[in-house]
């Protein structure tokens, strides 16, 4: 099966379920980047001392362009309207959260990069006033 075939599914609702399944998975998937999101905002303000603040805000990052796109996709393949119980409505929901768990990841990856800076010119300060040649 391609990828193409697997997002088209996971858009209309899969095999089981009803309209609404691709709707909330689309939704899921946009809060999941919003928590690992903070995370990685938090792993950047040294409020947690483990995993990468880096690779949380590429992961958050990256799950909220996933959300968006299944929730892109499933707005184009549902048929009727807000109401009707196929879950437009939450896939319009979805949008935003994609987008929000998108911008906390920008925000995290570019802290965690000024962070490595500043340590970095926090060194070099350091070792020539050691007097270390480097």
């Amino acid at each position: 099966m391609r990828a193409t075939d697997v997002l088209t599914v996971a858009a209309e609702g899969g095999v089981i379920g009803d309209g609404r399944t691709g709707a909330n998975l689309a939704l899921g998937v946009g809060l999941l980047g919003v928590a690992i999101g903070w995370l990685a905002l938090a792993r950047v303000a040294g409020r947690i001392s483990t995993g990468s603040a880096r690779i949380g805000a590429m992961s958050a990052m990256a799950a909220g362009v996933v959300g968006i796109v299944l929730a892109a996709l499933h707005l184009a393949t549902s048929s009727g309207g807000p109401g009707t119980g196929n879950g437009m409505v939450g896939a319009v929901a979805a949008l935003p959260v994609g987008l929000t768990a998108m911008a906390i990841g920008r925000r995290a990856l570019t802290r965690s990069r000024s962070r490595s800076t500043e340590l970095s010119d926090e060194r070099a300060v350091h070792e020539r006033g050691s007097g270390s040649v480097s």
